[in-house]
C-alpha cells in the first residue's frame, strides 16, 4: 500500500533537483519570457480550473463558441451544478447524483472544498474538446466498448473483494485529473512547472506526483508505468511532450496502446496555451484534441492527503467485511 505523501515530500525535492531558472526581464514590446539558455520560459505555479465543460452540453449542439450573454448566463448556472464529475459524459447534463449549490453538496463533501473554475475559457468554446468539431469524445471501437461493459461488471461484482480491485484513485496511486493529460475536475487543479536546459518536471497538486520529462534522447525503460515514458521537444515557441507506454489504468482511457502528445505555449505572462491530443485505436475510432489554458496564480500548493495513512480504504473493506458476517448485501 501506498502511504501518504506530502508536499515537502515531493514538492521540495522537485524544487531543489529542477528550480526553475532566472527569467529575464521582460520588455515592452511583448519580447517573449526566456530562460537564459534561450528557451521559452514556462516555470511557475498555474491552475486549470474552468467552468467550460469537456464535452460540449446537448443544448450547444453545433455551436462552438457563446455570445457574452449567454457566456455570462451559462457560467451563472454552472456555478450551481455539483461536481463537474457527475455529469453523464454522454449527454454533458448532471447525472442523477446531482444537487443544487445550496443543498450543501453531497457524498461527504460540503461547498467549502469545491473549486467552480472562474469562468469560461477567453474565447467562450462550449467544450474544451476541440476536435473532433462536435465537441465530443469520439465513438469507442468495439473492443474498447466491450472491455468497458466487462470492467464494469466485474466491478460491480468484486469492488469488495480486495484493495486490487479497487481503483487507482481509491488507492491513492493516480487521478484522471492529473493525467497525463490534464483534465479539470471539482478541485485541486493547480500544478507547478518547473525546467532545466534538460528536463520539465510537471507537479500536479492532487496525484503529488512529479513527471520528469528528459528533454532529449534518454533511453525509454524496458516496462509500462502509470504515468507512460514522456519525451519533450521545443518547437519554435511550444514544449511538445510526446508520451507512450502508459499502463493499463483499468478506467477505459489510459491504454497501452494510447499515444498522447501535449503542448504548451507561453502565451503571455500569465498564460499558458496547454493542448493534447490523445491517440488510441484500442479504445476510440479516431483521435481527440482538447485545448485549455493554464493561468499563473500566487497560491501554494497544498497537502494532498487522500486518506490519510491508507486508513479509508481499510474502513471500505473492513466495513464489507463485517457486513459479510452479519449477512447484509453489499451497497456499491
Amino acid at each position: 500500500m501506498l502511504k501518504t505523501c506530502t508536499l515537502a515530500g515531493v514538492g521540495l525535492t522537485a524544487v531543489l533537483l529542477f528550480a526553475a531558472p532566472s527569467v529575464r526581464a521582460q520588455s515592452g514590446d511583448g519580447t517573449p519570457l526566456r530562460t537564459p539558455d534561450g528557451h521559452p520560459h514556462i516555470s511557475g505555479t498555474f491552475t486549470f480550473r474552468t467552468l467550460t465543460p469537456m464535452q460540449r452540453p446537448a443544448q450547444f449542439e453545433g455551436q462552438e463558441t457563446l455570445n457574452s450573454e449567454d457566456a455570462a448566463a451559462f457560467e451563472a448556472s454552472e456555478r450551481t451544478r455539483q461536481n463537474r464529475d457527475l455529469f453523464d459524459p454522454e449527454t454533458g447534463q448532471p447525472s442523477a447524483g446531482y444537487q443544487p449549490r445550496e443543498a450543501g453538496g453531497v457524498l461527504s463533501y460540503n461547498e467549502f472544498w469545491y473549486e467552480r473554475g472562474v469562468e469560461l475559457t477567453a474565447d467562450k468554446r462550449t467544450s474544451l474538446i476541440v476536435d473532433p468539431p462536435n465537441g465530443r469524445y469520439p465513438a469507442m471501437t468495439d473492443t474498447g466498448r466491450r472491455n468497458g461493459q466487462e470492467r464494469a461488471a466485474n466491478r460491480r461484482e468484486h469492488m469488495y473483494d480486495s484493495y486490487e480491485n479497487r481503483g487507482l484513485g481509491d488507492r491513492c496511486i493516480m487521478f484522471g485529473k492529473s493525467g497525463p493529460p490534464l483534465r479539470p475536475g471539482a478541485y485541486n487543479n493547480n500544478l507547478m512547472i518547473f525546467q532545466t536546459a534538460n528536463h520539465v518536471a510537471i507537479l500536479t497538486e492532487q496525484s503529488r506526483m512529479a513527471r520528469i520529462i528528459p528533454l532529449d534522447d534518454t533511453p525509454a525503460p524496458a516496462f509500462d508505468l502509470f504515468t507512460g515514458v514522456s519525451r519533450g521537444h521545443w518547437d519554435g515557441e511550444t514544449l511538445v511532450i510526446e508520451t507512450t507506454q502508459i499502463r493499463d489504468w483499468g478506467d477505459g482511457r489510459h491504454g497501452p496502446s494510447m499515444h498522447l502528445v501535449e503542448r504548451l505555449t507561453r502565451l503571455d505572462p500569465d498564460t499558458i496555451g496547454y493542448d493534447y491530443t490523445v491517440t488510441d485505436p484500442s479504445v476510440y475510432t479516431e483521435p481527440y484534441t482538447v485545448m485549455m489554458p493554464l493561468r499563473r496564480t500566487e497560491g501554494p500548493l497544498f497537502e494532498y492527503a487522500c486518506h490519510e495513512g491508507n486508513i479509508g480504504l481499510h474502513g471500505i473493506l473492513a466495513g464489507a467485511r463485517n457486513l459479510e458476517r452479519l449477512g447484509r448485501e453489499l451497497r456499491p
